[in-house]
């Protein structure tokens, strides 16, 4: 298979690293890679029979549709001759890597269970290195954007400060104290975003002739 080919396509590569773990690099193009039947066998250890089965078996489920995840493409071979061959796209790459039993597909499961913990334990996963060398295009600026959400949100923002004053020693969350604190931080947190605090927002904005006395819903806070 050309050089100029493979580029259209993408590489994926599951490996062990020195420390043991095991680490799968993605070169993806338009947010996906194509591999061949055959480079799928290769990829996993496995023969030809096996993930032919496990494909057939993947769109009976129901759990991936045949003209979301295939495609053709016309591969030179190696008696010179062009084929239109069928390749499978990222999500039945996953997919087998949960079903095929060789040495790699325990490496890809490993994996992948690792992430999927992280993702369950902290709320989210990232792989460092892939973001510091840009290998995730301009998904970084995604990214940021999202964490510059979450950083914005109330709930956020008063964990943080909550974290800071129990640092006290003498912290306490029922004194008059620890009430007058945090009800003065976000006052003046209301009034550097709105030039009001909360008492005088409800104010100016409530009203018994609107809606829900124009009370807002939004995800973690209601607001006025």
């Amino acid at each position: 298979m050309s050089k100029e080919i493979d580029k259209t396509k993408g590489e994926i590569l599951i490996y062990k690293t020195d420390d043991g773990n095991t680490k799968i690099d993605v070169i993806m193009v338009d947010g996906t890679v194509w591999l061949s039947q055959a480079q799928l066998c290769e990829l996993y250890q496995s023969s030809k029979s096996n993930i032919s089965e496990h494909i057939k078996n993947i769109f009976i489920d129901g759990e991936l549709q045949a003209d979301s995840v295939v495609r053709k493409f016309r591969t030179t071979a190696k008696d010179g001759k062009n084929y239109n061959v069928l390749h499978y796209n990222l999500d039945m790459i996953i997919s087998l890597g949960y079903k095929v039993k060789s040495k790699v597909g325990t490496k890809f499961r490993i994996w992948a269970t690792q992430r999927l913990k992280e993702y369950l334990v902290k709320g989210f996963t990232m792989d460092d290195e892939r973001l510091k060398n840009l290998g995730g295009g301009t998904y970084w600026k995604e990214l940021l954007d999202r964490i510059r959400d979450i950083r914005s949100s109330e709930k956020v923002f008063y964990r943080q400060v909550l974290d800071l004053f129990a640092t006290s020693i003498d912290y306490d969350k029922k004194s008059e104290d620890a009430k007058y604190f945090f009800t003065t931080i976000k006052n003046k947190m209301h009034y550097a975003i709105h030039k009001n605090t909360a008492s005088e927002l409800i104010y100016k904005r409530v009203s018994s002739e609107k809606n829900l006395w124009v009370l807002q819903i939004s995800r973690g806070t209601c607001l006025l």
